[in-house]
C-alpha cells in the first residue's frame, strides 16, 4: 500500500509577501517573485521529506486488498488529518462508496498516524477497498510547526542568496541552523 498524492490542498506554509518581507525585498523591480515561489515550494517539500510530515495540506489515496486483522492501518501521512471517501472497487472498476465513518484517524495523527477500522465495515470478497484521506498542517490541520516554517524561510534565503555559486551541499547543510530546527521534528521510522 503506497499513497498516492491526489491533489495539493490550501496554499504554502509560508507566503510570497512573507518571504519578500524576510529577503528583505521591495516591490518585484527585479521580477523575483516567480523565482520565490518556487523556492518556496521546492523548500517545503524538502522539509517535508526531511521531516516526514507534511506542513501543505494535501488529499491522498492507497488501495487496500485486505482489511488488517488488528483493525489498524498505519500511515506514513503525517499529521492524518481526515478519512475523505471510502469506496468497495469491483473487478469491473466500479467503486460502491461506503459510509466514512468506518474508517476514522488514530488517537495520535502527528507521532503515530493511521486508520482505525470499524468491525463493521463491509468485507472486501474479491473487492479492493480505495480510501482518500486528507493530511498536512494548516487548513483543517494542525497548524505548521514554527520551526518547520522558519526552516523554509531560512532554506529559501539561502537559496536565494547564494544561487549558482557553487554545488549544493545537501539541505541538511545549508544553513546549518536548519538541521537543529527539523531534527525534533523528524518521524522516526523502525
Amino acid at each position: 500500500m503506497t499513497p498516492i498524492r491526489v491533489a495539493d490542498l490550501g496554499v504554502e506554509p509560508v507566503s510570497l509577501s512573507e518571504m519578500r518581507g524576510y529577503l528583505r525585498l521591495d516591490g518585484d523591480e527585479h521580477g523575483e517573485d516567480a523565482l520565490i515561489e518556487g523556492l518556496v515550494a521546492a523548500a517545503r517539500a524538502s522539509v517535508e521529506a526531511a521531516t516526514r510530515r507534511f506542513v501543505r495540506p494535501a488529499r491522498f489515496r492507497l488501495m487496500l486488498t485486505a482489511w488488517p486483522s488488528d483493525g489498524v492501518v498505519p500511515l506514513p501521512l503525517s499529521p492524518l488529518v481526515a478519512v475523505t471517501r471510502v469506496g468497495l472497487v469491483g473487478a469491473d472498476g466500479i467503486v460502491a462508496e461506503i459510509d466514512t465513518a468506518l474508517l476514522r484517524p488514530g488517537p495520535d495523527p502527528w507521532e503515530a498516524p493511521c486508520l482505525l477500522v470499524d468491525p463493521g465495515v463491509p468485507l472486501l470478497m474479491r473487492k479492493a477497498a480505495l480510501i482518500e484521506v486528507t493530511t498536512g498542517c494548516g487548513g483543517d490541520g494542525p497548524p505548521v510547526p514554527a520551526p518547520l516554517a522558519q526552516a523554509i524561510r531560512m532554506i529559501v534565503a539561502d537559496w536565494f542568496e547564494n544561487r549558482g555559486d557553487g554545488v549544493p551541499a545537501g539541505l541538511l547543510a545549508s544553513p546549518p541552523a536548519v538541521a537543529g530546527l527539523l531534527a525534533p521534528h523528524r518521524l522516526m521510522r523502525l
